[in-house]
């Protein structure tokens, strides 16, 4: 069993150490929020640390999980960082979703500490964190990727190495690119439902099992009807993630029309008070607005 140390204990760390604890393994846990980490420890057992290094201090293997980029290199860098605790030949698996620029950055300071860096962004909402069934899309080296696959494996349903160091951030990028366009599509599907009087459930119950299926159709649906939009993952991190999305094409050259108006329209959910809101909540700007 390995010796592992997690950082960040969010609505998709905090299940994502427990379920590494259940499955046998050593776990240490961080928290910015000390309290947080007392309560998983009492829930799970395993330990708490002070400080990333205090943490990470004898862990063959780190898995973060925490909001932006800044947040993660606090927690790499620094006298209490995480790198200044890891050992020559330890592996740092970053679960956060974050520019891939930080991530190359890392991934080189890294290297200069002996340690190996696996980008390792998820998707999956708190449900899939919950249940073990995230999907992982990583980036890094081949050797380290598979050192730390069946440590992964534990909480996914499905883990592929993308490509090198930036290139597991930038497929997460073209998730989040994708899960706006849908959201606003059915959105905007189940806003026409109910201007022509349907019945918005029995509209997704049959055009759902067509070529418009898609999964935020079969699990949003409902709870977009109902008004409720508490799924955990908040408007104010997908505004977060599209901006990443919309810097990279910059540089890229990548036209993101559609990504560029949907940001937007999240904007107008966050003026509505809505910025804790999921990325469902599209549905009820259409309803206060139109």
């Amino acid at each position: 069993m390995a010796k592992i140390a997690f950082l960040g204990l969010g609505v998709m760390g905090y299940p994502m150490a427990g379920h590494l604890l259940a499955a046998g393994h050593e776990v240490t846990v961080y928290n910015r929020t000390s309290a947080k980490a007392e309560a998983w420890t009492s829930q799970h057992g395993g330990t708490w640390a002070a400080t990333p290094r205090q943490a990470t201090e004898g862990a063959e293997f780190v898995m973060a999980c925490v909001g932006n980029d800044d947040d993660l290199r606090s927690v790499c860098l620094g006298d209490d960082g995480a790198f200044a605790g890891m050992s020559s030949g330890s592996v740092f698996v970053d679960h956060t979703t974050v520019s891939a620029d930080v991530t190359i950055e890392l991934h080189e300071i890294a290297q200069g500490h002996g340690v190996s860096f696996v980008d390792a962004p998820i998707s999956g909402g708190q449900a899939g964190a919950e249940n073990g069934v995230l999907s992982i899309m990583c980036g890094g080296e081949q050797a380290a990727y598979d050192r730390v696959e069946p440590l992964m494996e534990i909480y996914s349903k499905i883990c592929r190495r993308i490509g090198n160091s930036g290139d597991g951030q930038k497929t997460k990028m073209c998730n989040q690119i994708a899960i706006a366009g849908l959201v606003q599509a059915l959105s905007e599907a189940l806003h026409f439902a109910e201007k022509e009087g349907l019945d918005g459930r029995a509209v997704v119950e049959v055009i759902s099992q067509g070529a418009a299926g898609s999964w935020q159709m079969v699990n949003r649906h409902e709870t977009m009807l109902d008004d409720h939009f508490a799924h955990g993952f908040a408007v104010d991190w997908m505004r977060k993630d599209l901006k990443i999305c919309m810097e990279a094409a910059d540089k890229s050259g990548a036209s993101l029309p559609v990504t560029a108006l949907v940001d937007q329209f999240y904007k107008d959910v966050q003026k509505l008070g809505g910025g804790r809101w999921d990325t469902s909540s599209l549905f009820k700007r259409m309803r206060e607005t139109g």
